[in-house]
């Protein structure tokens, strides 16, 4: 009898450690930890061994699963064999609902692709990662609209205020598609581009940061097709969309757009600085800027501007006037800011240095304090530690350590007090997403398919390297209990046998 209840309290506990995982990265910070424990540190994608379920996506996959109300939703492309739905053909960024039991599909969001040369870049997929909120799920479609989803999709129903799905999910030319119980169902949508005069860049992208009644996004604005001209000047990096009505709620006023070699591509973060709520941002011009936060139930507003409180130059030495004639110069030119910036403690990190596509081949991971005011570049600076040639992972910070990786596949870990490296390890290939820790250990994924797992500590210890046969792009993810990794091609979801 006494075992007995001892099995029950330890299965209790287990339970209350697991929790969903709704959006990318922690709400309070952006922070990339997991509480999760009991995760797999190894698999085996060819036996089966430690995998619970895997799904066919696509041939793209950027975009990082989020997990909650029992769903798993991932964006991809519509290029799988069978379809999911043969009523849906050809180039489509789809935003795919899975059950988080079986991964059965529960719905999928369909968008055709917009019209131009890298504004919605052919074969790429949806890319931002959703974000979960109760019965409802906010994301980025390809064609740059902040779409409002019923998690139940349309099996419970159309609701509204948006009606026309069938449209929707048909291109310009072509007549509706009739809707069906796998089709989501949008509440609402609000149309960046049209919206704000904004012109997006090879893909829209960002994850959605909520607080209260809004929604802060990043609006993907950049260059045109040729790189040389920036077309929207006066279009902002940042806007806050009202979650209940679909409406426009504030914008930056910022003007990145000038100081922007190539696009718009960080998400927004948030914490509490001095008792106020700041949100964090990273610029396309190498600025991180924090924002003060509108208050959780301020109603819509067409003409409100986000107040600035500080702005800290992640690279002073760079280029402000002509930044464009420096497109491919891979010596010297401006910075921009690829990843997350994340909140832990009272300071900022953020990695910021030349663009991966076009820029010089200098980055660095900056560490700024958050309590200041105005520009802070000189006063603000805690630390800064170079990375090699470019860096568009965020940032994990835990137990005084701060993980992350370049794009030249090198996993760093260092103080996050002093920035002192403890060490360094070459995953074999390159890292376009983030590293996760969780339960001890450091997650990352690598170009080559392979799944690095390493420990979380100041000494270097590699635990295991999995291939999955498909460049691995998207960011590790734990929620209850199990471990989500995205390839190219297929969502794992990774999870030990119950005993």
């Amino acid at each position: 009898m006494q075992m007995r209840v001892m099995l029950i309290v330890l299965a209790m506990a287990g339970a209350a450690a697991a929790a969903d995982q709704p959006m990318w990265g922690r709400q309070d910070s952006r922070n990339m930890v997991s509480d999760e424990t009991g995760l797999p540190d190894t698999c085996d994608p060819k036996t089966g061994a430690n995998v619970k379920w895997s799904v066919a996506l696509g041939t793209a996959v950027y975009s990082t699963p989020v997990i909650g109300g029992g769903k798993v939703i991932i964006g991809t492309n519509n290029e799988v064999s069978p379809p999911r739905d043969p009523r849906h053909r050809g180039d489509r960024g789809v935003l795919v609902c899975l059950s988080e039991k079986d991964g059965s599909l529960c719905w999928q969001l369909v968008v055709p692709k917009l019209k131009g040369m890298l504004v919605d870049a052919g074969g790429v997929g949806l890319v931002s990662p959703a974000t979960i909120e109760g019965d409802r799920a906010y994301v980025v479609t390809n064609r740059n609209e902040v779409a409002c989803l019923d998690l139940a999709g349309l099996a419970n129903g159309n609701d509204g205020p948006f009606k026309d799905e069938a449209r929707h999910q048909a291109p310009p030319d072509e007549p509706p598609i009739e809707t069906g119980n796998l089709d989501a169902d949008i509440l609402w949508l609000y149309d960046i581009n049209a919206g704000v005069g904004v012109h997006q860049h090879d893909a829209a992208h960002g994850s959605i940061l909520v607080h209260g009644r809004h929604l802060y996004v990043c609006t993907s604005n950049g260059v045109d097709k040729t790189h040389k001209v920036m077309t929207t000047p006066d279009a902002p990096a940042l806007v806050v969309i009202d979650k209940i009505t679909g409406r426009l709620a504030a914008r930056d006023d910022e003007r990145m757009a000038p100081r922007t070699i190539h696009c718009t591509w960080s998400s927004p973060s948030m914490g509490e600085v001095g008792g106020r709520m700041l949100v964090f941002f990273g610029g396309g011009d190498a600025y991180c800027y924090a924002f003060e936060a509108l208050p959780p139930d301020a109603a819509p507003s067409e003409t409100a501007k986000l107040k600035c409180v500080w702005r800290f130059d992640c690279d002073p030495a760079a280029p402000r006037q002509d930044i464009l004639k420096f497109q491919e110069n891979r010596k010297e030119g401006p910075s921009n800011i690829t990843a997350m910036p994340v909140f832990d403690k009272g300071r900022v990190y953020v990695v910021a240095g030349g663009d991966y596509w076009h820029g010089k081949r200098e980055t660095w991971l900056k560490c700024i304090d958050a309590t200041g005011s105005g520009d802070i570049t000189r006063t603000g600076l805690r630390w800064s530690y170079a990375v090699q040639k470019h860096g568009m992972s965020t940032p994990s910070i835990s137990d005084g350590l701060v993980f992350v990786a370049d794009t030249t596949g090198v996993v760093h870990c260092v103080d996050a007090d002093t920035g002192k490296p403890y060490w360094t390890h070459d995953a074999g290939g390159e890292i376009w997403g983030s590293t996760l820790v969780a339960d001890g250990r450091v997650y990352v994924g690598t170009h080559k398919g392979d799944l690095c797992v390493l420990a979380a500590g100041r000494e270097k210890r590699l635990i295991a390297s999995v291939n999955f046969g498909s460049p691995i792009n998207s960011t590790p993810v734990a929620a209850n209990g199990t471990l989500y990794v995205a390839t190219m091609k297929r969502l794992y979801a990774l999870r030990k046998p119950s005993p």
